[in-house]
């Protein structure tokens, strides 16, 4: 034994007694079991244990009779930290893991203390303690962990029989004792079973089972556990789908079952083994099982007759391809039987789902009679609508319809949440006609569902309802009755964007640009709820934009240009889509374009303020846009290029007005900086700067205020900055001789800082009279 490891061990096993901190318990439990994991195994396995153990035997033949006293001292605190693991755990301040750990280092330091010939009362603790800890490892999901010690239990209640047996008088002593031993091999080798099933060692689990099953017939009252556990077996094999093992530990289970009557599970217990057996050779291969899984389920229905297996039998019989006759032998057999209306539509459902239309139908049939002071009653009726819309019996499905909505209106009302299923059926076969475009079918059946509201009823549901069928009516060019369903619709919810929606479809049709407008401004606000309050109302975020989307495109498409722009403009506000949003600022500025271009020069002031707004919105969100992984860097430079280009050339067309002349060159140059600087950019930015300089300047030489005068000027001077900076670069580019730049940026510098009194004027003209080859011209017009 190593003297210092273990004394190590005991100075952490008084800590841990005295500790109660949880955390401080957790930490020393896991660093006691790391310590004990690394002890040697002396006097055989490995050990780790649990419950309440007895103290060490008194008097010479206690277990540290023959070793030094010191190893009485270990054998205590082993005691002692399994005594506390199980009250600490009781008390919820262990865990069921933590409780394993502890038992492991207290086994271990219990197995240091045994000697050669150790008592039977050590002997007698070793094998409970391994027991208690094999079991204690497999219910925390450690199952190899556990093989160590229920191998060791089973050497130390073989060391116990051999210690008996020579302690035995005579025959009926040696009985005696084999009893008092078979009773823990019999635990210690159900276990093991255990563990081998956890840990998928099928024959390791057949060959303890098989002994378990040897050991039985002289502990018959073990008959139900060991039959329970076979039948555990079975559902975890079932589950993991290893149905070969399934069905064996199912039969095991079953066969276990039969062998004591009087310690049995009971019928009930037996038939359910069954029920599973069936069920797996079912999944397992119905096929090849047929016949298996057909006496299965016999007798299960033989031992117990529940419904659920009279239903099993009847999916078996389907799956089997059996006659119509089998199957209504099979119907008959459990009509006698106590069975929910649930259990009988379930049925029903699975023989028409399996074409036994015959069949089903004539069972549908009969169960009316079963149920006739149900309140659920109707839901028979619904299945076999459900049942002729399937098999595309349209007509016989509305007979039954509008045998319910008569009832409706007789007293013979449908549960509300039927009803509600009813509505479904109805809404999903109008919707069915609406995408075929059989819009008058379509409305057939959605008037089916208007059947079962009252007059005047307010109901969100209703609202859809009649602009579903307002959609309908547009299509069929029904304006009037359009109108009528959709004032309905804003009679029960006013306040829905589809509503308006609605609304907006008519003001269009009729060609009420106001009305449409007015539309448009609505859904934008409602809109911008659904944004603020998505998660309060329910409603998609991306509602309100899809349908601004669609009344912008139902305008282009009526020519009313007004009501597209509205639209466009609500959508530009919200649309987080970047490629979406875009494309609705192109199409505004094309929009505004041709508005503009149609209109007289005194009216399109107004317009012309539209695009430079939609521009510099176009600006702000491809800066925003950066931060948007979904939107490449290749699709930003296409859009900043086109409204560069569509700024430059209103720049050009407004050379009238210098100052809207000025605003589109400037956001055409903040444009362009998102796109490569190659040279046509840098020469477009060059430009930009130039002009919108010349302009500043012009305006400044005009009868302004000083201030006005001074800001025109300073303007001018920070274009003349930034533009002399490109400058630089796009000389390193080419050849630029010929080009006047330099001369134009001089005489715009030079006036911007004289007109400013610029301080730093006189070492500007120091530079000017540095440049080599500077025109005599220039100076003239400096001078």
């Amino acid at each position: 034994m190593e003297v210092p490891r273990v004394a190590a061990l005991e100075g952490l096993v008084r800590e841990l007694l005295g500790e109660e901190a949880p955390s401080r318990i957790a930490a020393l439990t896991e660093e006691l079991f790391q310590a004990a994991g690394s002890l040697p195994e002396e006097a055989g396995g490995a050990a780790q244990g649990e419950p309440p153990a007895p103290g060490p035997p008194e008097g010479p033949g206690g277990a540290c009779a023959s070793h030094p006293a010191g190893l009485a001292q270990v054998e205590e605190s082993a005691v002692s930290l399994w005594n506390w693991a199980v009250a600490k755990h009781t008390g919820a301040v262990v865990n069921d893991e933590q409780k394993a750990k502890l038992r492991f280092v207290a086994c271990r330091l219990i197995r240091l203390c045994e000697g050669p010939d150790p008592p039977e009362g050590t002997i007698r603790r070793q094998i409970l303690m391994s027991m208690k800890t094999g079991k204690g490892w497999i219910d925390v999901g450690k199952a190899d962990l556990a093989d160590g010690f229920l191998e060791n239990a089973v050497g130390n209640i073989e060391k116990l029989y051999a210690k008996l047996r020579k302690g035995s008088d005579g025959e009926a002593d040696i009985h005696e004792h084999r009893a008092d031993v078979e009773n823990n091999l019999f635990k210690v080798l159900s276990y093991q079973a255990e563990s081998a099933v956890a840990q998928g060692d099928f024959q390791k689990a057949m060959r303890c089972v098989q002994r378990c099953k040897d050991i039985l017939m002289k502990l018959p009252k073990e008959t139900c556990y060991l039959s329970i556990l076979c039948y555990n077996f079975g559902v975890e094999t079932y589950e993991s789908k290893r149905y070969e093992e399934s069905s064996f530990w199912l039969s095991q289970s079953y066969d276990i079952g039969k062998m004591d009557m009087k310690y049995s599970v009971g019928k009930e217990m037996q038939a359910k083994v069954l029920r599973l057996l069936a069920t797996t050779y079912f999944e397992w291969d119905c096929t090849l099982h047929l016949d298996k899984a057909l006496k299965a389920i016999n007798l299960a229905n033989q031992e117990d007759t529940h419904p659920a297996g009279f239903f099993l039998k009847v999916k078996i019989l389907l799956k089997s391809g059996a006659s119509d006759e089998d199957i209504n032998a099979a119907l008959t057999e459990f009509l006698h039987l106590e069975m929910s209306l649930d259990f009988c539509l379930n049925t029903a459902k699975l023989l028409l789902e399996h074409g036994r239309e015959s069949v089903g139908l004539d069972f549908l049939k009969s169960v009316p009679e079963r149920f006739e002071s149900s309140p659920d009653l109707g839901k028979i009726t619904l299945l076999h609508i459900e049942f002729l819309l399937q098999n595309k019996r349209e007509l016989l499905a509305k007979q039954k319809i509008e045998e319910i909505i008569i009832g409706h209106y007789t007293g013979k009302q449908l549960l509300p949440e039927t009803l509600n299923q009813l509505h479904i059926i109805l809404w999903d076969r109008a919707a069915k006609h609406y995408e075929e475009k059989n819009y008058s079918e379509a409305l057939h059946w959605y008037n089916y569902s208007v059947s079962f509201y009252t007059p005047r009823q307010i109901d969100e549901n209703l609202a859809k309802l009649q602009r579903n069928m307002a959609s309908c009516y547009f299509h069929l060019k029904q304006i009037d009755k359009a109108k009528e369903a959709v004032r309905e619709a804003e009679r029960c919810d006013p306040n829905s964007i589809f509503t308006k929606f609605s609304v907006y479809k008519i003001a269009v049709m009729e060609n009420d640009t106001d009305k449409a407008v007015e539309a448009v401004v609505e859904m934008g606000k409602l809109a911008e709820k659904t944004l603020q309050n998505e998660d309060k109302l329910g409603v998609d975020k991306n509602t309100g934009t899809n349908l601004l989307s669609l009344a912008a495109q139902i305008a282009l498409e009526n020519d009313q240009q007004i009501v597209a722009i509205k639209a466009l403009e609500y959508l530009s506000e919200h649309l987080q889509d970047y490629q979406q949003l875009f494309a609705a600022l192109k199409c505004l500025v094309r929009l505004m374009l041709s508005k503009v271009m149609a209109e007289k020069e005194e009216k399109r002031d107004e317009d012309i303020s539209s695009i430079l707004t939609y521009l510099n919105l176009a600006h702000k969100r491809l800066a925003e846009s950066f931060m948007e992984e979904k939107f490449a860097g290749d699709m930003r430079i296409l859009e900043a290029h086109w409204f560069r280009k569509v700024a430059w050339n209103l720049a050009v067309q407004f050379k009238d007005s210098p100052e809207k002349m000025r605003e589109f060159f400037v956001l055409s140059f903040k444009l362009s900086q998102f796109c490569p600087s190659d040279k046509a950019v840098l020469i477009a930015q060059k430009t930009c700067l130039l002009m919108a300089a010349a302009v500043d300047l012009e305006m400044g030489r005009q009868q302004v205020t000083p201030s006005e005068q001074m800001e025109l000027f300073s303007q001018a001077l920070q274009h003349l900055q930034t533009c002399k900076e490109i400058w630089k670069v796009l000389k390193l580019t080419g050849d630029f001789a010929k080009d006047p730049t330099d001369t134009l940026l001089l005489l715009y510098e030079f006036e911007a800082r004289s007109k400013l009194n610029d301080p730093s004027l006189h070492n500007f003209m120091e530079s000017v009279w540095e440049q080599p080859q500077i025109e005599i011209k220039t100076l003239e017009i400096i001078a």
